[in-house]
């Protein structure tokens, strides 16, 4: 399938780079890998691997770490529409990697991706974009990128976009209470949202995919992933549609959750059906599980 010459997606977040020990752990260890971690360029980087026309919206720091960024989107297939600041640093991860989980140490304040502000985008440049995907972390990073996320909404849904929003609570970035009301905000405004059964049930007090339903009633795409059970999409008023996980050995799971978007997103554009979707959706976050990085390696 040819794609198409113009972006028919964008994913508008930070992105960073991911330092990831190699053998110890970050405390001992002397040596390490440089990758690149962040929701939405993982997101777009997995709808280019999968033949979309995707673009990145950001801002980077005119660093090393930014050209790092750069180059490896660029490689992955990815149009960048980004500004790079001359006064404020990318960000930067530290990751210790576990099979049930990892800790991540984030060095983000005054970071360059925080600093966006409401309209960079516009109605006028997202036209012709058939999704505009933005995840719960963005709104997080500050009071002007969470400015910059209402008027994403408005702009991508005047232009004639869908509106994807994966939830993606992160816990050390603001106060649980805030974070419950303005994540719940952007879920109702969306057109897909993704949210995983156990932070809806942190934000929410909701614990099963039923009762994330009856907290977000009107969400015309709603998409619940359970781990390694599996996902529950909710389309309208139709019976809801589940598909296990496939059972894998899991390595780490940091960045399954955006290639679980990138493979439904993908199948989304192609029109499939709404359990091939999420199959498509497992598949994705499976190749991811089985590695230490966020991103699968370029074949």
């Amino acid at each position: 399938m040819n794609a198409p010459s113009a972006p028919e997606v964008v994913c508008v977040g930070e992105s960073m780079a991911l330092i990831t020990p190699i053998t110890d752990p970050l405390v001992r260890a002397a040596t390490a890998t440089i990758g690149l971690a962040g929701a939405e360029s993982n997101v777009a980087a997995g709808l280019a691997a999968a033949g979309r026309r995707v673009a990145w919206a950001s801002r980077l720091g005119a660093d090393p770490f930014g050209e790092r960024v750069i180059a490896e989107l660029e490689r992955r297939g990815v149009d960048l529409w980004i500004e790079q600041d001359a006064t404020a640093p990318t960000d930067v991860m530290f990751k210790d990697p576990g099979a049930e989980g990892s800790l991540s140490y984030y060095y983000r304040r005054g970071s360059a991706a925080s600093q966006m502000t409401a309209g960079a985008l516009g109605a006028e440049r997202l036209r012709g974009m058939r999704i505009v995907h933005t995840t719960g972390i963005t709104p997080a990073l500050s009071a002007s990128c969470r400015d910059m996320v209402e008027q994403l909404f408005t702009d991508a849904h005047d232009a004639g976009a869908l509106v994807s929003f994966d939830v993606n609570d992160r816990r050390a970035l603001w106060p649980e209470a805030e974070a419950s009301e303005t994540l719940a905000h952007f879920a109702r405004s969306a057109d897909i949202v993704f949210v995983g059964r156990d932070e809806a049930e942190r934000i929410w007090a909701t614990a099963t995919a039923s009762e994330i339903r009856g907290f977000l009633p009107d969400c015309p795409l709603l998409v619940v992933k359970d781990g390694d059970v599996g996902a529950t999409a909710f389309v309208g008023d139709a019976e809801p549609v589940f598909v296990p996980a496939p059972v894998i050995d899991v390595v780490e799971p940091v960045g399954a959750g955006d290639a679980f978007a990138a493979g439904f997103l993908a199948a989304t554009l192609a029109d499939a059906p709404i359990a091939e979707r999420l199959d498509a959706g497992h598949r994705a976050a499976a190749r991811v599980l089985v590695i230490a990085a966020d991103m699968p390696p370029l074949l």
